[in-house]
């Protein structure tokens, strides 16, 4: 079966760049300016917010994979770098970039992508009218998208669901978190052209889901040995 791990990571737009009834409406319940932070903060959780900066894709049996991104308009020619090819273009051509890779997996494997990952590449895809090639979320209890947290908390069974850096951590997984950057860093790191640090922490957070995989594979999975 070939299988594809993938991630992505956005940036929010700047709230001033929004409409004005757009701002007024993610405003409506914030009645303190630290929930009004709060809000202007949390745009790059959301597609209709947002947009995708970088898409990695890593193929666990093989340790080959890519990773699309945007720089800021910056060229850069794609090379490779311990398996990982990197390519950079703007949002539509990451996306088209996506599809084009995954429509060649028949099983692809996320952290979170069923809550997160997926409907934001969906969602992002239908602004450039790019129309998806696969269906990214099928039945959650299925073998074509595994989602680490659904399986590590056992479908929600568990009652807390923590974060990569966490189940890393416990299973002495090198956390991408050791880079220095954290999700929260990409919306100010793409600010700032560094587009290239954004794919090489994309590729920590592929390799440390990898690893993580792995381990839920052989040892946590059930298999009926007969």
């Amino acid at each position: 079966m070939a299988r594809i791990i993938f991630d992505i990571e956005t940036a929010g737009f700047d709230f001033e760049s929004l409409e004005g009834p757009v701002q007024e409406y993610l405003l409506k319940w914030a009645e303190t300016e630290d929930k009004k932070n709060e809000v202007r903060e949390s745009l790059s959780f959301y597609p209709l917010t947002a947009e995708i900066v970088s898409i990695g894709m890593l193929n666990p049996d093989t340790g080959k994979g890519a990773v699309f991104f945007q720089n800021n308009g910056v060229p850069l020619l794609p090379f490779e770098e311990e398996g990982i090819r990197y390519e950079a273009g703007d949002e539509a051509g990451v996306l088209h970039k996506f599809w084009d890779t995954i429509k060649s997996y028949s099983q692809f494997i996320t952290f979170n992508g069923r809550a997160f990952d997926c409907p934001f590449i969906m969602v992002r895809s239908a602004v450039h009218k790019i129309k998806p090639v696969r269906d990214l979320l099928p039945s959650r209890y299925g073998d074509v998208h595994i989602d680490l947290l659904d399986q590590l908390t056992f479908y929600g069974a568990a009652r807390r669901k923590f974060s990569l850096d966490m189940w890393c951590r416990s299973f002495g997984i090198k956390s991408p978190k050791e880079s220095g950057i954290t999700g929260y860093d990409v919306k100010d790191l793409y600010k700032s052209g560094r587009g290239l640090d954004i794919a090489k922490y994309c590729s920590g957070d592929l390799r440390a889901t990898a690893e993580l995989f792995f381990v839920w594979e052989n040892y946590v999975k059930f298999t009926n040995h007969k």
